[in-house]
């Protein structure tokens, strides 16, 4: 960080003029243990789906069988996610981790990874096995391993899954310490009648499953209130971290994933980038519990954003490349002629 500090303060600009962008910039030089020219791209998006039992306590205005559409949608290119990874660069694939309804037919961009048909009710008892959860973040690793390889430079997580918000939410609760009450927001479209209703089935969650949670231990938290994506979402971010690659995390589900993923293991902080402030009210809650850690949790961007599909991490892919872009591109004091500041 020092060493790429140095070279930033010598570039044609006041010191930390580039404000934020400088801190990625440093951030990304550290991960590659100084390696330069600094890369981000190619870049990969994955976006994850699966469904939730706990859909059945009518937690959200959509029917379980949206998951199933919009994975068809990104499969035919016409979701938001599709758009902005095309509009900034970013490669998709999509990884069915356990959509209800049997595997999907094969696609150029479909990455068949299923672990049922969807997880059990988390308000009825654990949502998943500890050995099931485990599969999931190992598949989550070997994603990432199997982008690595494949030479991606920075990887992005999404999800799609009805109900997952309340996962979300459970698994917030569960390893923050928060409130459902003050946890639970309209996901999908809740009104004000359903979100009550979403924190008392996440209250019963924690209760029905207090003895998987009262040790602590992430994996049991993350096998009893997670979801298939989320978890394997999990895996992914570890498995980027391991390679030294920098990962985007999206919004309020992703920001589940990623404190669960801390707890397993906290260096995953020093190479996990936080996309965007979501505009679900419970995101910047929890963003604040962990600001107590050495690690920087604060989002990049603000744009009252709620989709998830890993949109919020494709839009800020790009401030990810003008970042390295500074470092590698910008001519220094020295060279431009220019009296140093």
């Amino acid at each position: 960080m020092v060493a790429a500090q140095a070279h930033l303060d010598n570039l044609t600009k006041p010191r930390g003029s580039l404000g934020r962008l400088e801190d990625l910039a440093r951030r990304i030089y550290a991960m590659r243990r100084g390696q330069t020219p600094l890369s981000v791209s190619p870049a990969l998006m994955l976006t994850v789906a699966g469904d939730h039992g706990v859909a059945a306590q009518g937690v959200s205005p959509f029917p379980q069988a949206v998951t199933r559409q919009m994975v068809q949608n990104f499969f035919d290119g016409g979701a938001a996610i599709n758009v902005l990874c095309r509009s900034t660069g970013m490669d998709l694939l999509v990884v069915d981790a356990g959509c209800a309804g049997g595997p999907f037919a094969a696609h150029p961009i479909l990455l068949d990874r299923r672990l049922g048909n969807g997880t059990a009710d988390l308000s009825l008892g654990p949502a998943m096995s500890i050995d099931v959860c485990l599969a999931a973040l190992r598949t989550g690793i070997e994603l990432a391993h199997d982008a690595a390889d494949k030479g991606y430079q920075c990887l992005g997580v999404g999800e799609m899954g009805i109900a997952n918000s309340t996962s979300g939410t459970a698994l917030y609760c569960a390893l923050l310490g928060l409130d459902p009450e003050v946890m639970a927001g309209p996901g999908a479209g809740s009104d004000a009648a359903m979100v009550r209703h979403k924190a008392e089935v996440v209250r019963r969650a924690l209760a029905v499953n207090a003895g998987h949670l009262s040790a602590g231990d992430p994996v049991a938290v993350l096998a009893a209130l997670g979801g298939f994506e989320i978890a394997v979402m999990s895996g992914v971010m570890l498995g980027a971290a391991s390679r030294r690659l920098p990962v985007l995390v999206d919004g309020f589900i992703c920001s589940a994933a990623y404190v669960a993923a801390l707890r397993i293991c906290p260096t995953l902080g020093d190479y996990a980038v936080l996309a965007h402030a979501s505009a679900e009210q419970g995101h910047g809650r929890a963003l604040a519990r962990l600001e107590t850690a050495a690690t920087d949790h604060r989002p990049l961007l603000h744009l009252d954003m709620r989709l998830g599909e890993g949109t919020g991490g494709a839009t800020a892919y790009a401030l990810l490349r003008c970042a390295v872009d500074i470092y590698n591109d910008m001519a220094t004091f020295g060279a431009a002629g220019v009296d140093a500041c």
